[in-house]
């Protein structure tokens, strides 16, 4: 009797997942798409970050969007091909690398899985949390996360940090060199954070070393494209759905989508889930990626940014095509 209450169960929850997999039609879904290039297009508000002369520089009109679903689907509407640096979106992929290497209960204890209610940067939440860096998504719990991947130098770190974002976007990305040199050149803050943090023991390498790769990872380029497909690799249990190469387990996706959604949007990330219900990651370069958990990936491009850091038209294009597609889980 167990045994078939369980399969009954298991029938039922397949058939609501291929049901809501399979409810949405292409035609419906490049409607949206083109629906939400159309009506944001022409918005004028925020700007690009200017702390980092590069970023200053880039096309403010830039804006793609692409959708990219379980089964390699895409669909995409704008400049999907236009190349911004990924910044604090690589916090994500660098913190799959170091679950995979290491495991969920070493990033829970070592570097930590709670949002810490400060500004990204902070180096007040250092203390206040006795040393802890908090979360792989603000820049203590970030430059920790590179330092404790697995490599016996700089170059090999690096190496594989690249590699394992390549993995995810299922091509060899470019790294930018412009970018590379602004940030490095203004990287202080984090070398102070870095350091703070291996006085308390937190980091894996030194400090200086760590705080060098991690503004490296930073400044590859990306297209809404490639977040598109490396945010679908993780909606997809850890497997590419392009190139169909299991990236990272299964059972590490649903842990790195907790903590997207607990700190993926800096100090908004709380009224981004209230509207969206969606895991996502932001970066100061002006993408951001939302999972749909088990169906699809989602990722727009454009540069200016709210006060938060966060891509005015991208979190404005996201919810649109949530709520016209009905893809908030917890609406479900």
């Amino acid at each position: 009797m167990k045994r078939l209450r369980l399969l009954i169960l298991v029938v039922y929850i397949f058939s609501f997942t291929t049901l809501f997999a399979t409810s949405l039609s292409k035609e419906q879904i490049e409607k949206v798409v083109k629906e939400a290039y159309i009506k944001y297009k022409d918005l004028k508000e925020g700007k690009n970050a200017d702390y980092i002369k590069a970023l200053a520089e880039v096309d403010p009109k830039t804006f793609g969007i692409t959708l990219v679903d379980k089964d390699g689907n895409v669909y995409e509407y704008g400049n999907t091909k236009a190349k911004v640096s990924i910044q604090s979106i690589s916090k994500v992929f660098t913190l799959a690398l170091v679950m995979s290497e290491r495991g969920a209960t070493f990033v829970a204890n070592k570097i930590g899985v709670n949002a810490t209610g400060l500004p990204f940067n902070s180096i007040v939440a250092i203390e206040q949390h006795q040393g802890s860096p908090s979360n792989p998504f603000v820049n203590a719990g970030a430059i920790a996360a590179t330092s404790w991947v697995k490599a016996k130098d700089s170059t090999e770190r690096w190496m594989k940090i690249l590699a394992n974002m390549n993995m995810f976007a299922g091509r060899e990305l470019s790294f930018n060199e412009i970018v590379y040199h602004s940030e490095l050149n203004d990287n202080k803050r984090n070398q102070a954070i870095a350091k703070l943090l291996h006085a308390y023991g937190h980091m894996g390498s030194d400090p200086l070393e760590a705080t060098t790769v991690y503004t490296k990872q930073c400044s590859v380029n990306v297209s809404s494209h490639d977040l598109a497909v490396m945010s679908a690799t993780i909606a997809n249990h850890g497997i590419n759905p392009l190139t169909k190469v299991k990236v990272i387990n299964a059972k590490y996706t649903p842990k790195i989508m907790a903590i997207m959604a607990t700190a993926g949007l800096y100090d908004n990330a709380g009224l981004w889930l209230y509207k969206t219900g969606l895991p996502a990651k932001s970066g100061v370069g002006g993408g951001i990626i939302a999972v749909v958990p088990g169906q699809f990936g989602i990722a727009v491009v454009s540069p200016p940014l709210d006060r938060f850091g966060n891509s005015v038209r991208a979190q404005k294009t996201i919810e649109y095509i949530v709520k016209r597609l009905g893809l908030n889980p917890y609406a479900q």
